[in-house]
């Protein structure tokens, strides 16, 4: 029987992600984990674990779909689209943000994991005031952007 590699392994746990999945992405990671995405940089995989449990605690849906993966030694790339709905964001309509993971693997576990996406289509562009001014900007950057 053939037992997943640490990046099939990181892949399927996001793609089930929940409430219940701490202990599985507690797994993924080292003790001293290095996380950065265009919000927070945290270490420690106890942070980490903080920083999962309290992001998931609100959301009504959170998974991810892994578009292509890709790994060349300890370094791996992940592209992926989030599916996300939660209560404070687009007055709780499904979001769709499509990103990328870089993560470094230490022996079969993650030292560091560093996201990349759009905060702005995640967060700001959804906020009352700041939104309208976010997507104004972004249609006068670029007019043939689909931002609403």
């Amino acid at each position: 029987m053939r037992q997943d590699t640490p990046l099939a392994t990181f892949c399927h746990a996001f793609e089930k992600l929940d409430k219940r999945c701490t202990k599985t992405l507690e797994n993924l990671y080292t003790d001293d984990i290095e996380f950065t995405d265009p919000l927070h940089h945290i270490e420690g995989r106890d942070t980490l674990m903080r920083y999962y449990a309290d992001m998931l605690a609100n959301v009504q849906t959170c998974h991810f779909e892994v578009t292509h993966r890709v790994q060349e030694g300890d370094t791996a790339f992940v592209a992926w689209t989030l599916h996300l709905t939660h209560p404070r964001l687009a007055r709780g309509t499904p979001l769709r943000i499509t990103g990328c993971s870089q993560l470094a693997f230490r022996g079969d576990r993650i030292c560091r994991h560093r996201d990349y996406f759009d905060a702005g289509a995640m967060l700001y562009e959804h906020l009352p005031l700041l939104g309208r001014v976010i997507r104004w900007l972004k249609r006068r950057v670029d007019p043939t952007s689909h931002s609403r």
